[in-house]
């Protein structure tokens, strides 16, 4: 879009280094910086913006392609009547419980799964109480609060 040679580049630095000075240079670069950045946010937003729109249209077009070729589909097939279909078959999913036991004896009962979890164990139990250290065992060293710097 904009062609700017490096040698142009390097006069336009040394035209503002003679101009705005050596003191003011990098406050003006960092102000220059800073609105360059927000132009191109600006340009991000409206570039996001402009492609959210694209896609929305193409996506409403794409639905009413859908439509029509799921209108034409169901003009071309027509809904089959109720009373042409053969009646629902069930198949039993349980199977009798005297199938899978022998002869006499009663079939084996289903697993029983608890419904709720075991209770958390109070705070006085054993399982609770902090493990005692050996006596020969280091000690943890003493927390201090670090000392201000003297200036």
């Amino acid at each position: 879009m904009f062609d700017i040679a490096p040698t142009e580049l390097l006069l336009c630095a040394v035209v503002a280094l003679m101009v705005i000075g050596p003191k003011d240079l990098p406050k003006a670069m960092r102000v220059v910086g800073y609105w360059v950045g927000r132009a191109r946010g600006v340009a991000r937003h409206f570039r996001s913006g402009f492609d959210t729109m694209v896609r929305e249209a193409e996506l409403e077009e794409m639905e009413k392609k859908w439509a029509a070729e799921n209108e034409r589909i169901m003009r071309e097939h027509p809904a089959v009547a109720q009373s042409s279909l053969p009646p629902p078959v069930t198949i039993d999913a349980a199977p009798s419980p005297s199938a899978d036991a022998p002869p006499g004896e009663a079939p084996p009962e289903p697993p029983v799964f608890p419904t709720e979890p075991d209770p958390a164990p109070a705070a006085d139990s054993p399982e609770m109480l902090p493990m005692a250290l050996p006596e020969d065992a280091p000690k943890p060293p003493k927390l201090t609060k670090p000392r201000a710097k003297k200036a």
